[in-house]
């Protein structure tokens, strides 16, 4: 029950973040992956159109990969989305102005309302993520990390974690302990939690 990429000194994998900074393309697709439906939802939210929204996301990312040398994880364990949501607020700002009153509205009173509102809710500095943002989030990333473990560990943190069930009836059906099904939810957790950054 061990992670696959662990290696034998007991530490663990670089986090993705750390990674996507030394430029590694399978960190950067999974980043990417991970990423991108929340990018892309605040733009949407903020008023813009499909194509739009895409292209700032494009723009977004862009900006991760020349800058994510600048975020700097501190003591008070700085928030990647905070950061992530600074500079989706900045593009998509640099977007309006560019567009000038241009801008195209999706149609009818409602969109000159919508339009009227977009600076104000651009100018928050705490991002807007809802709880479906958080809930898809880490699906995306359990999705990524599930590969990492065995059937058994995965099932044992599963039922565990999101099922419900008891430890120990678990780990009668499995052939484990229950302190060994515990383990596995810890462990998957733990490179959630890296995955996540």
């Amino acid at each position: 029950m061990t992670l696959a990429n662990s290696d034998p000194s007991g530490s663990t994998s670089p986090s993705l973040l750390d990674r996507v900074l030394l430029r590694d393309a399978d960190a950067w697709d999974r980043f990417a992956a991970l990423y991108t439906p929340l990018v892309y939802s605040w733009a949407r939210r903020g008023g813009l159109q499909e194509s739009d929204a895409a292209d700032v996301v494009q723009d977004v990312f862009r900006s991760v990969f020349t800058k994510i040398g600048d975020f700097q994880k501190d003591g008070q364990r700085s928030h990647f989305r905070g950061w992530l949501w600074a500079i989706t607020r900045n593009r998509v700002r640099l977007f309006f102005r560019q567009r000038g009153p241009q801008a195209q509205a999706m149609g009818g009173s409602d969109a000159a309302i919508l339009l009227a509102q977009i600076p104000e809710q651009w100018q928050r500095d705490e991002e807007p993520s809802t709880d479906t943002d958080r809930q898809s989030l880490v699906r995306r990333a359990l999705g990524m990390v599930k590969g990492d473990f065995s059937a058994v560990t995965w099932q044992a943190f599963w039922r565990l974690t999101v099922e419900g069930h008891a430890a120990a009836d678990i780990g009668a059906d499995i052939g484990q302990s229950a302190s060994a099904v515990r383990q596995a939810k810890y462990r998957v957790l733990c490179r959630l939690r890296e995955e996540l950054s």
